[in-house]
């Protein structure tokens, strides 16, 4: 029965060229060795399974080759080629410093230094995970790392560059390993399944190789566990059913449900994912990682940054051009701050499903009335985009009268408020309750307290209100926020005693939301009536409505104003 080998060890890279993701790294050594420009010591540092100890091989067996092809390339053919490729080589000496970081064992190491080549030119001496070495150790080697023989060449490799010594810095020339990338693993993969005989899907490679994060080692591990389940046909399904990965069709499905606003579907999914055994932490984190891909899938400029095959991308580009970016922006920060509070949650399911739930409802407008007499939704009027004055003795859905407000006490008892229908959901607004007089000083007669409640009753105009609202910006200089949002929203009248302000977006609403308090009981005192309210209303969220590029911001100006194209053309201006 014939030997198995790894693919670790079978394919392992045998001349610079073969070396997968190193290409500016390795064009140096062969440069350095064509013009036998070689230091006396080199530190290779990197994440693991990235080629620093496959490399400092290739260097060692390379500059003792008598017959270099290209002045850079071993012959394989000369005694030294070959006692290298029998493993039989006495001039390349391999250290585990993870084992051997001891003051002796460098000691011993230093010994051999001073015996010369009896084949080749050089001695090469390799310590790998040099970081381990002990202090004392680092000590013993300085010395002799700084001037060795003229014969000895020193490669140090380590993950962890931070731990070693800047004194052994100093004395080598640091070359640091990137991390592999995804297509470069999947194109390496391809070549050795093609060789081995195996199909295989570039789905499935692609999940291989983000499993490896970044390490031909690792990835090419997987491959083999893949095969001896598999066969010869590897696919998407069976890879993640053997690696255990989350499939990427849930979070596609995710997205589309969130865009339907179909919350109830969302939810199954969910409860799917679940029930197949997946942690909802990770799940959180991979949906977030889906959405990032989706908004660098937007831009070209970005697109790169999309480390994922070529079946994939155009997958993540269908998915992009229906998600407007602030869509994304929104369901990101929901997604960030769901897991910032999963860690401490308690019901740590129903925080994801909230989640969930709040990315489906992204671009409806939604109601919440903080109002002391909220009426049943089911009899309020649709959210419209303009405010619509009502009548005194208007249905019960319009926002409470002064008369009930005057005396609470008598106000009739709320009815029952039936569901509120899941597909559309009227507009934000946050209405304050009126405020509670405060008691009245003790005074000899009960005469002198009825006036103070009838000034402060007072009937106002808009006019009124509006040179009250522009007065709360000069008692606000110091903050500079509040007052930019005092200065740029003006409240509207609704009806005699109610008033709404419109906001754009979330953020805004929220900064006016800590604010309202005041300023309400601000406006309240100017104007003398504890009967006031303000409702904040979020805009409806219209994709087609906002404008990113210059050009979409040229059009909507044109469509407000026709002229600005006549000008356009008669100054031959052009858009940037």
């Amino acid at each position: 029965m014939e030997n198995y080998i790894v693919s670790a060890r079978k394919y392992r890279p045998q001349t610079f060229e073969s070396v997968v993701g190193q290409q500016a790294l390795t064009q140096t050594l062969q440069n350095a060795i064509r013009s036998n420009h070689l230091a006396h010591a080199y530190l290779f540092c990197g994440p693991r399974s990235v080629g620093k100890t496959t490399c400092a091989r290739i260097f060692a067996k390379t500059i003792n080759c008598s017959n270099p092809q290209n002045g850079f390339d071993a012959c394989n053919e000369c005694e030294s080629c070959k006692a290298f490729n029998e493993q039989r080589s006495f001039n390349i000496h391999e250290l585990d410093a993870a084992s051997n970081n001891s003051v002796e064992d460098i000691r011993n190491l230093i010994d051999q230094v001073r015996i010369p080549p009896q084949i080749g030119k050089y001695s090469v001496y390799i310590i790998d995970e040099v970081h381990m070495l002990s202090q004392g150790a680092f000590n013993a080697l300085l010395k002799t790392l700084e001037e060795p023989p003229s014969y000895a060449i020193f490669i140090l490799a380590t993950t962890e560059k931070h731990k070693v010594l800047p004194t052994i810095l100093s004395r080598c020339q640091v070359y640091d390993f990137n991390r592999i990338t995804i297509p470069d693993t999947i194109a390496y993969l391809q070549k050795v399944a093609a060789n081995e005989g195996i199909k295989v899907s570039e789905e499935a490679l692609n999940v291989v190789a983000q499993k490896a994060d970044g390490g031909m080692r690792d990835a090419l591990s997987i491959f083999d566990q893949l095969v001896a389940f598999c066969g010869n046909e590897i696919t998407y399904e069976r890879t993640i059913e053997v690696l255990n990965v989350l499939s990427a069709d849930y979070y596609f499905q995710l997205v589309d449900s969130a865009l339907q606003h179909n919350v109830a579907q969302a939810l199954l999914i969910f409860n799917d994912i679940l029930n197949h055994g997946f942690d909802a932490g990770h799940f959180v984190t991979g949906f977030a990682q889906h959405l990032r891909d989706v908004l660098v899938s937007k831009d070209p400029q970005t697109l790169p940054l999309l480390e994922t095959g070529e079946s994939m991308r155009a997958r993540y580009g269908q998915q992009a051009q229906r998600c407007h970016p602030m869509w994304i922006f929104l369901a990101l920060d929901i997604l960030n701050t769901c897991d910032i509070n999963y860690r401490t949650a308690r019901n740590k399911r129903l925080t994801v499903e909230l989640a969930l739930v709040k990315l489906c409802q992204l671009g409806l407008n939604q109601t919440i009335q903080n109002t002391p007499n909220t009426q049943s939704p089911q009899n309020t009027p649709k959210a419209a985009p303009q405010p619509i004055k009502q009548p005194q003795a208007a249905t019960p859905s319009t926002q409470a009268p002064a008369e009930p407000i005057k005396q609470p006490q008598a106000s009739q008892p709320a009815q029952p408020t039936p569901a509120p229908s899941i597909p559309k959901m009227p507009k934000i607004g946050i209405g304050l309750g009126p405020k509670k007089p405060e008691p009245a000083p003790a005074q000899p007669t009960a005469a002198p307290a009825e006036q103070p409640k009838e000034e402060q009753n007072r009937p106002f105009t808009v006019d009124q209100l509006r040179d009250a609202w522009v007065g709360l910006a000069d008692s606000h200089k110091e903050e500079t926020r509040l007052k930019q949002l005092i200065e740029n929203y003006m409240p509207l009248m609704v009806n005699d005693l109610t008033a709404e302000i419109q906001m754009p977006n979330p953020w805004q609403m929220a900064e006016m939301r800590k604010a309202l308090p005041t300023l309400l009981r601000q406006l309240r005192a100017t104007l003398h009536n504890d009967h006031l309210e303000i409702q904040l209303v979020q805009a409806e969220f219209n994709q087609e409505q906002m404008a990113f590029t210059a050009e979409e911001k040229y059009k909507l100006m044109v469509e407000q104003n026709p002229v600005l194209s006549q000008l356009k053309e008669k100054l031959d201006l052009q858009i940037d």
